[in-house]
């Protein structure tokens, strides 16, 4: 059976919320793993009990969001099988090891040390607790990057060959397939997103609690240090983006003039569509408002460079332009915002009015989901702009599809959103309430846990007296 046009529409429907759905929290996990690190390096360089109190703070909050990372990425997996099997069977070869080299490395790292970050800080001494915290974190951003290296791959295919069988299959070493053209741009600009990401809610929290009580030690050193990785990250990134898009422009060109709206070429320099309504029919942008050759001083850095358009490529193979371009111009509004965020902050440091000024923290409260948002832009205008393939240029999205009907798709998304939304809905209302709560005060250690109250039963003549590493 032939997959019609409706199951398509429904099954990449239901990937795509399944997905987007899931990003929030590996967006989350990766950026909380490393502020926890630092968190726990702090206190042990410093000794200072306001660190070991941040730490204990956001570590209830990052457990909460990597189980419900976990298990919502795992209905991804079963999608493969339901709904794209023709894709898992032609690019399997490719994807499956890269997918498994997650689990056998940044999983099992994870699970490992997991344990011991989350419940032995009253029971494992210092430096060997953040010795686990180190692995965690380090674990997240190994994950990070065969996921990456996967998607990269599929938006810029390289190092394969196709076999007998209609399959994509290694030409030889794997290193051309982990290291293909977008991957380390795209790498860099989701790896900064992650940590951009976290350093706007840990803000947005701080600020909350600041603008209930000015004084609290915890929110001040929260919102400190968190405007401090916005104000340096946020130009950082721009720039990974620009690199970024200018390796999309050479290797996906369609996607780039998507994002652009340029349905016509530009001979002697392209303009900045900054708002407009793309319309496919007349392939133009309705009711446009651009800035002559600014296009292309951004995208080849020249504002005379020829550009192309999209009526040089095949209508067939075109994305949904409309979809791509805003997504785009949302992300891009979004990191214009963050860098006005962390300039403001940066005056308010000068002026020594950090913590006083109540209009800077009330920004700061609004934009602290910001960076969830660009993300799920950022990936809406990835994917959807890699659009009608799913191996770029190789293998079609409607090829890619099991023989399934609609009706059983529309059944298994309408289940999931349900689900999700129940499930997780309730999740993040419970996250909710953790960050309401306000960061003590005071500077408590951790209390120490004696190995025979922790159910431990010492070796003879093994001295169980408290150490410096205790």
């Amino acid at each position: 059976m032939v997959p019609g046009h409706l199951a398509v529409i429904l099954a990449r429907a239901q990937f795509g919320f399944t997905v987007s759905f899931h990003f929030l929290f590996p967006a989350c996990t990766i950026g909380l793993a490393g502020y926890l690190t630092v968190l726990e390096a702090l206190w042990l360089t410093t000794g200072r009990g306001l660190y070991a109190n941040l730490y204990r703070y956001w570590l209830r909050i990052f457990a909460i969001v990597f189980g419900m990372g976990v298990v919502s990425g795992i209905v991804m997996s079963y999608e493969f099988g339901t709904n794209w099997a023709a894709f898992a069977a032609k690019a399997g070869p490719i994807v499956g090891p890269l997918m498994s080299y997650e689990v056998m490395t940044a999983f099992f790292l994870e699970a490992g040390f997991l344990g011991v970050m989350l419940f032995g800080i009253s029971r494992v001494g210092k430096r060997t607790h953040f010795f686990a915290t180190g692995m965690v974190a380090l674990g997240t951003l190994i994950s990070a990057t065969w996921i990456i290296a996967a998607n990269s791959w599929m938006q810029t295919p390289a190092g394969f060959t196709i076999n007998a069988q209609d399959q994509f299959v290694p030409a030889g070493s794997w290193l051309p397939i982990i290291f293909n053209p977008s991957f380390p741009y795209r790498f860099v600009h989701t790896v900064i997103a992650c940590y951009l990401t976290t350093a706007l809610l840990v803000g947005g929290v701080g600020a909350r609690h600041l603008l209930k009580a000015r004084a609290n030690p915890g929110a001040r050193k929260m919102f400190s240090m968190a405007m401090w990785m916005v104000l340096i990250l946020t130009p950082i990134q721009i720039l990974a983006g620009d690199t970024q898009g200018r390796n999309t422009l050479e290797y996906q060109p369609v996607k780039v003039l998507a994002m652009e709206g340029d349905y016509l070429p530009s001979p002697h320099g392209a303009p900045l569509i900054l708002f407009g309504l793309p319309s496919n029919a007349q392939a133009r942008v309705l009711d446009e408002v651009s800035i002559a050759h600014i296009g292309s001083l951004i995208l080849e850095h020249d504002p005379d460079a020829p550009l192309p358009g999209l009526s040089n490529f095949p209508r067939s193979d075109w994305p949904p332009v409309a979809v791509v371009f805003w997504s785009f111009r949302l992300m891009v509004a979004l990191a214009i915002a963050m860098l006005g965020l962390g300039l403001w902050t940066l005056v308010a440091r000068v002026r020594k009015r950090l913590y006083d000024s109540v209009w800077l923290h009330r920004a700061a409260v609004l934009m602290a989901p910001s960076g969830l948002i660009a993300v799920i832009c950022g990936w809406v205008t990835t994917e959807v702009g890699r659009q009608p393939y799913t191996v770029y240029g190789l293998l079609r999205t409607a090829h890619s599809l099991s023989p399934v009907a609609a009706p059983a798709v529309a059944w298994s998304l309408g289940a999931i959103v349900v689900v999700y939304v129940g499930v997780f809905g309730a999740g993040i209302c419970y996250l909710l309430r953790l960050m309401a709560e306000p960061p003590d005060r005071s500077e408590p250690e951790p209390a120490r846990i004696p190995q025979r109250a922790a159910g431990i039963t010492p070796a003879p003549g093994v001295d169980t007296s408290p150490t410096p590493d205790a």
